[in-house]
């Protein structure tokens, strides 16, 4: 071939090139343009009540657990150990099947399966063939490349229960062996962490499970919320060079979801736990620019249940910037934001904006169709 003809080739190669580059972008804009419309249209046709609802994520009810997702219109159920451990695999099947029957918009189910210590389903009667391990289990006997085949067969077992969120991956960097939080998560510096957590978005996009990032801002070696209000005092500087950078990898990998903790992180807000300040969100937002889904931690637990009323804590979580909340007292806390709404201390513009995030969430995944 002659210097011409190769001048030639290689100018039709990069003509075939850039042509295929556009009609991937083309799609993508298509797609995302459906998107768009799919969901204003099914926004169009909801009452304020039923938006209210989505923003719940609520933790199954002892009784009433039907009527609940009707009257409520609840946007979703977190599985506990109470909701899994008397059941065989063929009745939480029927079980779950039974709560998507009940509801107009589907259900975002989820439960929490970081592996390890956190585990519903392993606390189950041969709910899986073996427990989920954690995390540093798995990356010390073999590495990214553990992670992902884990993903890819716990996303298997929770496809067939109807499971779409699992929260996690742990993005908490923590190196203190006697840390509460350390169990949780790789035991590693922040870079290591961000491969990890990495790998795991990456991941679970593949597999259409819903990935969440926890505990924004990060929990560090801190004391554990669940049974107090804890203050975390590093500074601002110290957050940013370690703690926001698994985060900020998440992000990058396109995770759907962040998590923020009930910690009062003094040096973005002194006074009120994270998951209901309004700084801590703004920095979420603007700072490593995440745009999609932020929830809350469980409201029930002791770092904020003792801050504020249970009744007041949805709307105050809304207020901050939350689009999900994690709730077992939803029956108070959906009057009370719709109170707020007639207010106006919680506009309807805020409450569309979280109610597209977390209907978008669910169609990313394939919950809702177009």
């Amino acid at each position: 071939m002659n210097q011409k003809e190769q001048k030639e080739t290689s100018q039709r190669s990069e003509t075939t090139l850039a042509s295929s580059t556009t009609t991937s972008s083309t799609q993508k804009r298509t797609s995302a343009k459906t998107q768009d419309e799919a969901i204003k249209k099914l926004m169009a046709s909801m009452s304020l009540e039923e938006k209210v609802g989505q923003l719940f994520l609520a933790r199954v009810p002892v009784e009433g657990q039907i009527e609940s997702i009707q009257l409520n219109h609840l946007g979703g159920y977190l599985l506990f150990g109470r909701d899994v451990e008397m059941e065989t695999p063929e009745t939480l099947k029927e079980k779950i099947a039974s709560y998507q029957e009940a509801s107009k918009i589907p259900l975002l189910i989820a439960s929490d399966e970081e592996g390890g210590t956190v585990s519903r389903l392993s606390r189950g009667t041969d709910l899986v063939a073996d427990a989920f391990q954690s995390p540093q289990e798995i990356y010390q006997a073999s590495g990214l490349a553990g992670i992902r085949r884990d993903i890819q067969q716990k996303a298997t077992v929770l496809h067939s229960y109807g499971i779409q969120a699992g929260l996690f991956p742990d993005a908490d960097v923590a190196t203190d062996p006697q840390a509460f939080i350390y169990d949780r998560t790789l035991g590693l510096d922040a870079d290591k962490t961000s491969e990890y957590i990495k790998t795991s978005v990456e991941e679970l996009k593949n597999q259409k499970l819903i990935s969440t990032l926890k505990h924004f801002p990060g929990y560090g070696n801190n004391r554990d919320s669940h049974v107090e209000i804890v203050y975390d005092t590093r500074t601002l500087a110290e957050l940013q060079t370690s703690d926001f950078l698994p985060f900020k990898a998440g992000i990058s990998a396109g995770a759907d979801s962040v998590l923020v903790s009930h910690n009062i992180v003094t040096s973005i807000d002194e006074t009120m736990p994270a998951s209901i300040s309004k700084p801590v969100h703004d920095l979420l937002r603007n700072e490593l620019g995440f745009q999609g889904v932020i929830m809350t931690d469980d409201m029930d637990m002791a770092g904020l249940a003792e801050f504020i009323p249970q009744e007041e804590a949805g709307l105050a979580a809304l207020q901050a910037g939350n689009d999900l909340i994690l709730s077992s007292s939803f029956q108070e806390q959906i009057p009370y934001v719709l109170q707020g709404i007639e207010q106006g201390v919680y506009t309807t513009e805020a409450l569309d904006q979280s109610v597209y995030r977390v209907l978008k969430m669910k169609m990313d995944i394939g919950l809702i169709n177009r």
